[in-house]
């Protein structure tokens, strides 16, 4: 005991204190510690506050071995202050650990925290958050597929997507088997074995109804990728729509999810986590691929040469935006020029623009649907009409997902058209988000995912739980 409280005053001494208390101010707990018989010794001369600050200093163990050695440093170190801070240093944000722990410890189907915020131990959080073993996470997305460990920042590999998700056929568990273990082999290099850590496994929203079909096709792709997955000896599996996840990435539990995929555009109403098919999934004919193929065929109209579809997609994305006014753009001086790496200069006028308006004009682009905003309008129509919940709130928060997007401009454009097509008493309040973490998003909520205290538990399927056949509720 002596020697550690040696290190907290030599820890004040040697170290100046380098943090702000402005975030963690808003979820805090009053100090429970008291002057009694039980001193602190030679730390009963500082405020508490101090005290709590050169705590922060010694780190979260030896903070954790004060709370157990001494009572009198108990009440102290327990103070949800102490242990916010030391969670702001974790692998993920402050405000995306309180969301996931809050809203998602119980696992699917969610169930959000009804205790007061400050009956929540988050030195007990943070202990079990220590004790999770990480997960492999696997996004893998209609058009690129992204994979990485839970503790990292971001993907460690990236890879075009050989696979097909919503293709049901006979050689699925081949096909599935070998994508697996071709990501398999690349996380070897990390020391990532699959016998040894559970799997997030990210899926583009497929078989989009809510018909007697439509549930045994997802029923079988569920079981295409649990037997491809146990086969590999993997401990624990959690399969999850990209939709959903990228609505947890942007701390939401609720909301319509537009997802810009590779072939398609989804709309997607999530209530609780929970795909709402009986609402009805609007799905638009444009996706990335389109997008992008329509900038292409405006160079070439243009004469402007270059060598792979890689170059037009890396103009797209530094290069392209969404206008506010499509009609007022066209006679302004759009013109910008870009360099890629190996190919060089690449000047844009017109083009830049237009791009984009393919998703809400996509006649422009020689395609018979309906836009994107009309699509959005739609869904937030049938919403309205379906009265799940008392108030409309829960489907007035949009959030985008998908690479194609992040173009600027989307997300206050698709706002200013849902206004002017909805009447006011679905429009008020409406909010369109862009992709929080861009064209990672979902792979940031899986992520999100295999971090929580309380992971594999309830979000994942066994081995066992598989081969029993046991009743679990799935997140599709």
């Amino acid at each position: 005991m002596a020697m550690l409280l040696k290190k907290v005053w030599e820890s004040v001494s040697n170290r100046a204190p380098s943090f702000s208390s402005s975030s963690i101010d808003s979820v805090t707990t009053p100090l429970s510690y008291t002057e009694s018989s039980s001193s602190l010794g030679a730390f009963d001369r500082l405020p508490i506050d101090v005290v709590l600050q050169i705590v922060r200093l010694v780190g979260p163990k030896d903070a954790a071995r004060l709370s157990v050695v001494c009572k009198s440093w108990r009440p102290l170190v327990s103070d949800n202050r102490l242990w916010i801070y030391f969670l702001q240093n974790y692998h993920d944000t402050w405000d995306s650990v309180f969301f996931v722990e809050t809203h998602l410890r119980s696992g699917y189907p969610i169930q959000t925290f009804s205790s007061p915020i400050t009956e929540l131990s988050f030195m007990r959080i943070y202990g079990q958050r220590v004790q999770v073993p990480g997960a492999v996470i696997v996004d893998g997305g209609s058009g690129h597929c992204k994979y990485g460990w839970s503790k990292n920042a971001c993907p460690s590999g990236r890879s075009a997507t050989f696979l097909e998700f919503g293709n049901i056929e006979s050689p699925m568990y081949s096909r599935l088997q070998h994508f697996f273990a071709t990501i398999y082999s690349s996380l070897y290099r990390m020391q990532v074995k699959a016998s040894a850590h559970p799997i997030v496994v990210s899926l583009p929203l497929c078989h989009y109804d809510d018909t007697e079909s439509a549930r045994a096709s997802r029923r079988q792709l569920k079981d295409a990728i649990y037997t491809a997955l146990f086969d590999m000896n993997v401990p624990a599996v959690c399969a999850i729509n990209q939709a959903t996840l990228a609505l947890y990435a942007a701390q939401r539990t609720s909301g319509i999810v537009v997802n810009i995929g590779f072939q398609v555009t989804s709309v997607v109403p999530i209530l609780h986590g929970k795909v709402m098919r009986t609402v009805g999934v609007e799905v638009m004919g444009v996706g990335a691929l389109k997008v992008t193929g329509f900038l292409r065929e405006q160079m070439q109209q243009n004469n402007l040469n270059f060598e792979s579809l890689h170059t037009v997609h890396t103009l797209k994305e530094n290069l392209c935006y969404v206008a506010a006014d499509y009609e007022a753009e066209l006679y302004k001086d759009t013109q910008a020029s870009f360099e890629v790496p190996g190919e060089g200069w690449f000047t844009l006028s017109k083009e830049r623009f237009k791009t984009g308006e393919v998703l809400f004009q996509p006649c422009i682009a020689g395609v018979c649907a309906m836009g994107l905003q009309q699509a959005v309008a739609l869904c937030m129509d049938h919403c309205h009409a379906a009265e799940l919940t008392e108030d409309d709130a829960w489907f007035k928060t949009i959030v985008l997902s998908g690479g194609t997007a992040c173009l600027p401009g989307l997300a206050e454009r698709l706002e200013k058209e849902l206004h002017g097509l909805l009447p006011p008493s679905i429009s008020n309040g409406i909010r369109v988000i862009s992709p929080p973490y861009g064209a990672d998003s979902a792979w940031i909520g899986a992520k999100l995912i295999g971090n929580l205290s309380t992971f594999p538990g309830s979000w994942c399927v066994t081995k066992k739980q598989f081969r029993r056949k046991s009743r679990f509720t799935l997140a599709w």
